[in-house]
């Protein structure tokens, strides 16, 4: 019977996941490999320095393993560990998810706000169909509002995708109204 834990490590799992195994020949690396599989755990061999490793990459096959091998406390440890980590790594995830949502919200309502400005000033926005206005001067007025914020704003209220659409116009008329100065200006 091959000692495993005298030739195994496991890495720091704060760090990464990773157990191995080292062996002076490819046989003994191939049969340690075939006996880990034999329980249902994936593992690969590569050649380091003229050694021949066994390894393990994904945390729960080395939760088991160390199972296997009776590390019990070993086992307790890395599990408390492996839960930790992907807790931050979840925290995190929806952090970004938070974050991304948020950039997306203030990026939309700055371009909004500019084009609003853009008509006020070059066509007014008393110009404008009473639906598309209302719209215009709350987004003025409430330039951080979520599109919900702002439905719930008008009176009476107007679903968030009938804000969205009527902001879209507003973008394309302001859109359309650049276009013109742009051409107007070119032929002077």
């Amino acid at each position: 019977m091959l000692n495993f834990i005298y030739f195994g490590s496991v890495s720091d799992p704060e760090r990464f996941y990773h157990m191995e195994f080292v062996y002076d020949t490819a046989e003994e690396a191939e049969g340690v490999r075939k006996l880990i599989s034999e329980f249902g755990i994936e593992a690969g061999i590569v050649d380091r320095k003229g050694r021949s490793v066994v390894y393990i990459k994904d945390s729960e096959a080395i939760f088991e393993m160390l199972g296997i091998l009776g590390a019990h406390e070993s086992m307790m440890k890395f599990e408390n560990i492996r839960i930790l980590k992907e807790m931050r790594e979840d925290v995190q995830r929806k952090v970004n998810c938070e974050t991304a949502n948020l950039l997306k919200t203030v990026s939309a309502s700055v371009r909004q706000t500019e084009d609003i400005q853009y008509i006020k000033e070059h066509k007014g926005l008393s110009k404008l169909p009473e639906s598309l206005r209302v719209v215009a001067e709350l987004r003025l007025e409430r330039p951080q509002a979520t599109l919900k914020e702002l439905s719930e704003a008008m009176d009476p209220p107007v679903g968030k995708s009938g804000v969205n659409h009527r902001l879209r116009k507003l973008s394309l008329i302001a859109d359309e109204l650049r276009l013109k100065n742009r051409k107007e200006e070119e032929k002077q």
